[in-house]
């Protein structure tokens, strides 16, 4: 059986994303999404989550943008004069490394994050981690530790299978910098991930076998997408994506992702997509179906 969750991160970073993965979720193939504790549209994305009960909806564990959930007082390795979250996922290994970021600080503001989603109500499905931090040595312990402190019973693995597609950006051209930028961190990302899946299977945390998404970051339109589903092989997948609308919100909230996102909307609603998903007889749950499908198939075994 092929069985796929498409998972929406970035929920909470700005009101128009959260209408995205809405609108992706409700005319589309969305399923999960992972919430940004410390966006914009958190407030917003916690009402949204409760009003499409079918949405599973983990935590985007984030070290590296905006202010942090934790007084910065106590997390003083982690931000800048300003106090805020400022260092991309390579600079931070290299702190943890040189010993200049504290682990202690990393487990007080994931922890911190964690609990603000839980006091919203929602019970989180997963953790992942933006900009896949979450599978850095040394964070990924904090991450799995965490997991087992709060019960969440799985974690995105982001070891990328490797699919050639052809999806073209909206202007009908795929620039070679950007698809050979998204390849590189596919590799880096999925070379961490490897040993990352092994942590996860000691620590007898669940995560889909096969995941797609890094390399098609910011041209993952309706063609990139019927592709990935035409080769989805057996088994669990996921498949990642950043639907949302450009709106000046966005625009402040300083990522690299703008119109792309609406893009991304188009393909995860268009009607090709969800037409081959069931002539292939995919299977799309979210990250809770895929925990309570693996645990019982175990119990059935």
């Amino acid at each position: 059986m092929k069985q796929l969750i498409v998972n929406a991160d970035d929920f909470g970073l700005t009101e128009s994303v959260n209408k995205g993965i809405w609108d992706s979720c409700r005319g589309g193939i969305v399923t999960s999404a992972t919430l940004l504790a410390n966006g914009m549209g958190f407030e917003n994305a916690a009402a949204v989550a409760k009003q499409i009960p079918e949405l599973g909806v983990g935590v985007h564990l984030n070290l590296s943008e905006g202010k942090p959930v934790a007084d910065a007082t106590r997390i003083p390795t982690l931000v800048d004069r300003g106090g805020r979250l400022h260092m991309a996922p390579a600079r931070l290994w290299a702190g943890i490394a040189a010993g200049q970021v504290s682990l202690s600080d990393i487990e007080v503001e994931l922890r911190a994050q964690v609990m603000k989603i839980f006091r919203t109500g929602i019970r989180p499905t997963h953790f992942d981690g933006h900009k896949h931090v979450h599978v850095l040595p040394r964070v990924s312990e904090v991450v799995i530790r965490l997991a087992h402190e709060f019960r969440v019973q799985a974690v995105r693995c982001p070891e990328e299978q490797k699919i050639q597609t052809a999806g073209r950006l909206r202007d009908g051209r795929v620039s070679g910098f950007s698809t050979l930028k998204q390849s590189l961190v596919s590799g880096a990302v999925s070379l961490m991930a490897g040993s990352f899946r092994l942590k996860l299977e000691k620590a007898e945390l669940l995560s889909p076998k096969h995941f797609f998404g890094i390399s098609r970051t910011g041209f993952l339109n309706a063609g990139a997408i019927r592709q990935i589903l035409e080769n989805l092989p057996e088994g669990a997948s996921e498949l990642m994506c950043h639907p949302g609308y450009h709106d000046g919100d966005l625009q402040r909230a300083g990522t690299r992702l703008l119109a792309e996102r609406e893009i991304e909307i188009q393909g995860l609603t268009a009607t090709s997509v969800k037409d081959l998903v069931v002539s292939r007889g995919i299977q799309l749950l979210n990250y809770r179906e895929f925990v309570e499908s693996t645990q019982g198939a175990w119990a059935a075994a």
